[in-house]
């Protein structure tokens, strides 16, 4: 059994307040992957927010802007959906660090079971990182095509996203660290390598941009 308090299915029904109080326990879920797509999933609704203010502004073209907006819709609702299956997927590899390890053949099912568990456990960050990665190209969209002063918005949400895109990075990286097929492992970190150093540039450029356009 995961240490007491509330199980993964409440975590995005909770308020802030009572997130913010399960993230800062000893509890191990939520962590930094559920955090990240939390913030992933705020930073996109800033973008959606955008699009709100700019809907019903005859210089603006709404069909577009609606588009942008059921796809930033699709997206924070995923991002949502990983903040459950992050805190899912950390039960196994509890479960398998608390195995027992006396005998050689309980080493090597628990190790066997430990290394099932890592990989189980990077799915999710890779994931919202993906997502992430998706929203900070949707943020631009709107900063480009939204109301001038609601970029500020937009470019708020690109780095709440940056900053969720990170977070999971580091969430696979730790996890990729004690896995003992490196081969494997060396793969997955370069998945996050790329997502990281495409999407983290494409914000700085952008969050950039919008500063330049509002000083």
């Amino acid at each position: 059994m995961v240490a007491t308090g509330p199980t993964p299915r409440q975590f995005v029904d909770m308020s802030c307040a009572e997130f913010i109080a399960a993230l800062g326990s000893k509890a191990p879920v939520p962590g930094g992957g559920g955090a990240s797509a939390l913030v992933g999933a705020m930073g996109i609704a800033l973008g959606h927010m955008v699009g709100a203010l700019t809907i019903g502004k005859t210089e603006y073209a709404e069909a577009a802007m609606l588009r942008l907006q059921k796809e930033a819709e699709r997206l924070q609702e995923e991002l949502l959906a990983l903040v459950q299956q992050d805190a899912e997927a950390v039960e196994p590899f509890i479960r398998a660090y608390r195995m027992p390890q006396d005998t050689e053949v309980e080493k090597t099912e628990k190790a066997r079971a430990l290394e099932s568990a890592l990989r189980g456990v990077c799915v999710a960050p890779l994931e919202i990182m993906k997502k992430c990665g998706a929203a900070i190209g949707l943020n631009k969209a709107f900063a480009l095509m939204g109301y001038p002063p609601a970029a500020s918005d937009a470019g708020a949400g690109i780095m709440f996203c940056k900053a969720a895109l990170f977070g999971a990075a580091i969430t696979v990286y730790i996890n990729t660290a004690a896995m003992t097929d490196r081969t494997f492992a060396q793969k997955i970190n370069g998945q996050a390598d790329a997502l990281r150093s495409e999407y983290g540039s494409l914000a700085d450029q952008v969050f950039e941009t919008i500063t330049d356009q509002l000083r």
